[in-house]
């Protein structure tokens, strides 16, 4: 078929202000199913962007499984360098980010992608527990018990006391992303005891940013999930202080403790 005779504009290009958006990067999970949409829904609504890249995971989520990302991370995240200055790049997977631990994950990034801060969930969590002055916890997973007890001892390593530990026993985190509000809400309170002063919903998999909101209500207390610190602690490092979305809870109302970054990986 002859198409038409193709010519070149002589109109000028002119560009945006590659400061005008702030950029992040995510490394979620081959099978995540949740992070990228929640930090959509958390971070500023406008002027943001989100550069996602994928590193390799198999199922059953266990802390071998979770280790085996190690070598992969630096790829991973040098697949995110072209995407220009970044304000932040979050690890995302709470589990991973423990067993592996906070200090090898930056590393890793930092090797792949430059010089920029990086979020782990738990990491960011510890300072969702500090900025809202929390020294005692009621955990919520939907791990084993075995990728859970590491979780337990990462936060008592760090001066947090538990007052009760529940964990849901779900091998695959595919099955982590389908738990339902309900379910999450039932069980939140039942782990939830009278001396806790914060709950902690792990896991960047499970869908709990919608019943925060819901939780902290019927408790009295402050609800912290791994995205939600996640994306708390993405706009605080950028700059954004005034984002206070009120349906994600608490600790959105609350700056970053000081010294912060360095207990976000």
């Amino acid at each position: 078929m002859k198409t038409g005779a193709v010519s070149l504009s002589e109109l000028s290009v002119r560009f945006n202000d590659p400061s005008a958006t702030a950029r992040f990067g995510l490394i979620a999970l081959a099978t995540d199913l949740t992070s990228e949409r929640d930090l959509y829904r958390q971070l500023p609504p406008e002027n943001v962007a989100i550069h996602v890249t994928r590193v390799a995971f198999q199922n059953p989520t266990t802390p071998e499984n979770l280790r085996r990302m190690t070598p992969r991370l630096s790829e991973a995240a040098s697949l995110l360098a072209p995407s220009g200055p970044l304000k932040a790049i979050c690890y995302s997977c709470t589990a991973a980010s423990i067993v592996i631990g906070d200090e090898t994950v930056r590393a890793a990034v930092t090797a792949g992608a430059g010089d920029v801060p990086v979020i782990t969930p738990a990491g960011a969590a510890l300072m969702a527990f500090s900025a809202l002055g929390t020294r005692r916890i009621a955990v919520l997973t939907p791990y084993t018990v075995e990728t859970s007890e590491p979780l337990a001892t990462y936060f008592t390593a760090r001066g947090l006391s538990i007052a009760r530990f529940r964990c849901l026993g779900l091998e695959d985190d595919r099955d982590m992303a389908r738990v339902s509000d309900q379910s999450i809400i039932d069980a939140a309170l039942e782990a939830d005891t009278s001396d806790a002063e914060a709950i902690f919903l792990s896991c960047t998999g499970m869908p709990s940013v919608n019943v925060i909101a819901e939780i902290e209500e019927r408790t009295g207390k402050a609800v912290v999930s791994s995205n939600q610190a996640s994306a708390w602690a993405m706009a605080r490092i950028s700059g954004f202080d005034q984002h206070r979305p009120v349906e994600f809870g608490r600790l959105f109302s609350c700056p970053l403790p000081v010294p912060s970054l360095g207990d976000a990986a």
